[in-house]
């Protein structure tokens, strides 16, 4: 590629965000930052082109022979190809079966290969390899720790979506003992009270012991639950991210007493990079 500049777009279920990424120094133009709601359930003309209003916004005056975009897109997709498998998830039906690399490409006025696709699941690793917490690993596991358990797995090149949340955990999976909804649960039976979510939960550890009694359980599920992933992946670096991971005071290092238990020492690392990960991931497709 002949620029040292490429956009990153994180496409969600109900917004898309975008925003110029350096790829020398492996950091964001602020000032190209957008993100703007889009109507998942619209017709697909009506996707590309809100689509298409941020990229071009987000590109400003850059020519178009410079303009090169990695786009992190939620699956099922075909991401070699940039064609569309979503069907029945209430968001992007329209663009099922579409080539959505061609489709954007026409609307943007460029050639399809300056367009490249990544797993939506792996772009927060790969975001956090390639400028943040992993940036010294060539072999990462993440999790992403909030309303749901996001997973992935890197060992050079570009980072998957592991989908570990539904391995069999207990008496369910393991996203129902590693998410908001576990600690909500939990301190409820043991005190009686309610609490909105981790962060308010936190608000009561200096007046409330059940609350780092709680945060230690949870040590010790999410401990469990990395063996499994650690022994299938030898990574050299564990990196948590999500909203949960801003309390890892609170159960950090109960997780590396266990895993030291196991004879597992590799860094377990919060993640670094907050929201602007997925858009360092899905630019970084370009660095070269």
């Amino acid at each position: 590629m002949k620029s040292s500049m490429a956009l990153g777009i994180d496409i969600g279920g109900s917004h898309i965000t975008a925003a110029l990424v350096n790829l020398e120094t492996r950091t964001i133009d602020t000032h190209s930052w957008h993100r703007t709601r889009v109507n998942s359930q619209g017709s697909a003309t009506e996707i590309i082109e809100a689509w298409a209003a941020v990229i071009n916004d987000a590109f400003g005056d850059i020519p178009a022979d410079t303009r090169y975009i990695g786009i992190g897109m939620p699956g099922p997709f075909d991401y070699e190809l940039g064609i569309s498998r979503m069907k029945d998830q209430h968001k992007y039906d329209a663009l099922y079966d579409l080539n959505v690399k061609q489709l954007l490409a026409a609307k943007l006025g460029l050639t399809p290969d300056k367009i490249r696709f990544i797993n939506d699941a792996g772009c927060f690793l790969q975001g956090e390899v390639f400028s943040g917490a992993g940036r010294n690993y060539g072999h990462v596991i993440g999790l992403t720790l909030g309303t749901g358990l996001g997973s992935a797995i890197y060992h050079g090149g570009l980072a998957a979506d592991a989908d570990r949340w539904c391995t069999p955990y207990r008496d369910g999976i393991a996203e129902d003992y590693l998410s908001t909804r576990w600690f909500v649960k939990r301190y409820l039976e043991l005190t009686g009270k309610t609490v909105k979510d981790v962060k308010e939960l936190t608000t009561y550890l200096d007046s409330d012991p059940v609350v780092q009694q709680v945060f230690d359980e949870f040590a010790h599920n999410l401990a469990n639950f990395l063996t499994g992933f650690i022994r299938d992946e030898s990574p050299e670096a564990i990196v948590i991210g999500g909203n949960i991971a801003q309390a890892s005071a609170l159960f950090f290092p109960a997780v590396k007493r266990e895993l030291a238990q196991h004879n597992y020492h590799m860094p377990l690392l919060e993640a670094s990079l907050g929201e602007q990960a997925a858009i360092l991931g899905a630019a970084s497709i370009w660095y070269e």
